[in-house]
C-alpha cells in the first residue's frame, strides 16, 4: 500500500462544501475551557460535514489563534455561532423540534453501542459540557436523552474531544444518506 499525498484526496473547497448537503446534527459545546479542544472539535465537525456548532458559555469563539491551529482552517468551513446563554438556546431549539442529547454519564443513560436513529426524526444536537464537570445537571434534565459511552479503563471519562469524534461519527453513519 502507497500512502496518498493530500493532493490525491479529492478534498472539496470551502465553497463548495458551504453548499453541500449536510449531517442533520449540531454540536453544542456548553463551558468548554481548552482551545485545542475547541479546534479539534471543528475538525471533527468539517470531516463529517456537521450543520452548525454552538458556543455557549466560556466556550472561546474563533477568530482565536489557539482556535484556528488546531482546527487547521475548520472554523472557515463549518457554520458557528456564540450563544452566551444555554438555556436560552436549548429553549429555541426545542421550539424547532430538534432532539437534545446530553453526552454524559447518567442514571438511565442510553449505551452509545445501542443507538439507533429513526430516519424520521429530523434533526439531533449532541450537547458537550465542561472537560471537568461535565454537561450541567439542569441541562441534562432538559434534554430528550443522555448518552454515554461506556469505559473500561482506569479514567472516569474520555477527553471532551475525543468524545466528540466517537459520538459525531456514531450519529454520521446512521444519519447521512
Amino acid at each position: 500500500m502507497r500512502k496518498l499525498k493530500n493532493s490525491e484526496l479529492n478534498r472539496i473547497d470551502i465553497s463548495t462544501f458551504k453548499s453541500i448537503k449536510k449531517t442533520p446534527l449540531i454540536i453544542i459545546l456548553d463551558d468548554i475551557r481548552s482551545l485545542n479542544n475547541i479546534g479539534s472539535i471543528f475538525r471533527t465537525c468539517d470531516a463529517f460535514k456537521i450543520e452548525k456548532i454552538y458556543l455557549c458559555g466560556i466556550t472561546a469563539t474563533p477568530p482565536n489563534r489557539k482556535i484556528t491551529k488546531t482546527a487547521i482552517g475548520a472554523t472557515e468551513s463549518v457554520e458557528w455561532e456564540y450563544c452566551e446563554k444555554i438555556d436560552d438556546l436549548i429553549s429555541k431549539l426545542k421550539s424547532l423540534k430538534i432532539k437534545l442529547w446530553a453526552i454524559e454519564q447518567a442514571e438511565g443513560s442510553m449505551n452509545l453501542s445501542n443507538l439507533n436513529i429513526e430516519k424520521s426524526e429530523l434533526k439531533h444536537a449532541l450537547i458537550f459540557g465542561n472537560e471537568i464537570n461535565g454537561v450541567k445537571q439542569h441541562i441534562v434534565n432538559s434534554c430528550d436523552e443522555v448518552l454515554e459511552i461506556n469505559q473500561f479503563g482506569t479514567k472516569h471519562s474520555l477527553n471532551v474531544s475525543i468524545a466528540a469524534g466517537i459520538v459525531i461519527w456514531s450519529f454520521f453513519k446512521l444519519l447521512d444518506n
